[in-house]
């Protein structure tokens, strides 16, 4: 990833936060793993959907709560894209048992925070965040147009 992406973007719009996942796309490759946090509702798969279309992987991506794993492969020869939701999960053992291609794919894990251990030594960390008021609880349509904050850290 270019480290211009790097730091902290105001996002306005779903359409945004769309956008902002075709720029982060286009800057990873395969063994690159990202890990999104924030709220329900926060925008995660969206900007997933924008990594994908920037990888040119099949779509439709959806959030895959109940299958937990969805593999996206390359229309273009690229790297599939393996999509996570680790919301049920408990550990970084049973995120370890999904049997994930880290290596050949650009896996983007949500609710992956303190997920890692023994996973992987580098990633890359979205933290979507809504406005106070939002965050504490108010009622927030799923994917409604509201600013949000994002800040995108390279980690360890």
């Amino acid at each position: 990833m270019t480290d211009s992406l790097l730091g902290t973007h105001s996002v306005a719009t779903a359409a945004e936060m769309e956008a902002l996942g075709r720029r982060l796309g286009r800057t990873l490759g395969a063994g690159d793993l990202v890990v999104l946090s924030g709220p329900l509702g926060a925008g995660k798969t969206t900007l997933t959907r924008g990594v994908g279309e920037a990888l040119g992987v099949r779509a439709p991506i959806t959030s895959p709560t109940f299958v937990l794993a969805r593999t996206h492969p390359s229309l273009v020869g690229g790297p599939a894209l393996v999509h996570v939701d680790a919301y049920r999960l408990a550990s970084a053992r049973e995120l370890d048992d999904l049997d994930l291609d880290f290596v050949g794919s650009v896996v983007v894990v949500e609710w992956g925070a303190g997920m890692l251990d023994g996973i992987t030594d580098e990633w890359i960390e979205v933290l979507i965040d809504r406005p106070a008021g939002q965050a504490a609880g108010a009622a927030v349509e799923v994917g409604g147009d509201e600013p949000r904050t994002v800040a995108i850290v390279r980690r360890p």
